[in-house]
C-alpha cells in the first residue's frame, strides 16, 4: 500500500496511537446521563472526554479535542474492562476511518 508509506501518513498514525495510548487522565470535571458517566481531563491546549457505559463500567469512547475542535474519535467494543474486542478510531481533521478487531486463535 504505497499510497500509506507517507512521512506525513505515518506520522499522522503515529500522533493518533499515541494519544489513543495516554495511561493518565487527570479528570477535572464529571457529567452524566441516563447511560453514561462522562469525564473531562484538560491537558495543556487539550481536552479527552472519556465515556463510560454505567451497566458495565467500561469505556466505550474517548473524544480528542485540541483547541476545542474534536480530532479524534475512539470508540471501543469490549467485554472486560483491561482488552477491547474492536476498537474504531475516526480521524476528523482527514476523511479517515480506522477499525481494528482483535484476532483470537479461533479465527
Amino acid at each position: 500500500m504505497p499510497d500509506l508509506d507517507k512521512k506525513i501518513v505515518i506520522n499522522f498514525l503515529k500522533n493518533d496511537f499515541q494519544e489513543l495510548l495516554r495511561q493518565k487522565y487527570p479528570v477535572t470535571e464529571s457529567f452524566e446521563n441516563e447511560n453514561q458517566k462522562i469525564y473531562l481531563s484538560k491537558i495543556d491546549k487539550k481536552a479527552y472526554y472519556l465515556f463510560f457505559n454505567k451497566e458495565d463500567g467500561l469505556m466505550k469512547k474517548i473524544i480528542y479535542t485540541k483547541n476545542n475542535k474534536e480530532k479524534i474519535d475512539f470508540t471501543f467494543d469490549a467485554k472486560k474492562h483491561i482488552f477491547a474486542d474492536s476498537l474504531n478510531l475516526q480521524h476528523k481533521d482527514f476523511k479517515i476511518n480506522i477499525k481494528l478487531f482483535q484476532i483470537t486463535e479461533n479465527e
